[in-house]
């Protein structure tokens, strides 16, 4: 292995060993804010309130979309995967509902 490729391998070593802390972090961020959103459900059933808030789901969009700006990541991605959330959200609410 050349110098240059053995450089590179650690390179993409390192770039892969962030991507991986990385992921790990959105999977337990994810299962955190999860645990929010299941007392929000829970809360939302308990007080016959319904599963959904769109002034409430249209303003975190906004806020990701701006979020995403400011941090030089598609803002089409960050609202198609805050859609995926709410989606997912939405779905286990109805099913609190009694």
């Amino acid at each position: 292995m050349t110098n240059t490729t053995q450089k590179a391998a650690e390179l993409l070593k390192d770039h892969r060993d962030s991507i991986d802390r990385l992921d790990a972090i959105l999977v337990y961020t994810l299962g955190e804010r999860f645990k929010h959103t299941q007392a929000v459900g829970k809360l939302k059933a308990a007080h016959d309130l319904p599963p959904s808030d769109p002034d409430r789901e249209a303003k975190q969009i906004a806020r990701l979309e701006d979020l995403a700006k400011r941090a030089d990541l598609d803002p089409d991605f960050a609202k198609s995967f805050l859609n995926f959330i709410i989606r997912e959200v939405i779905q286990n609410h109805k099913k609190l509902k009694p």
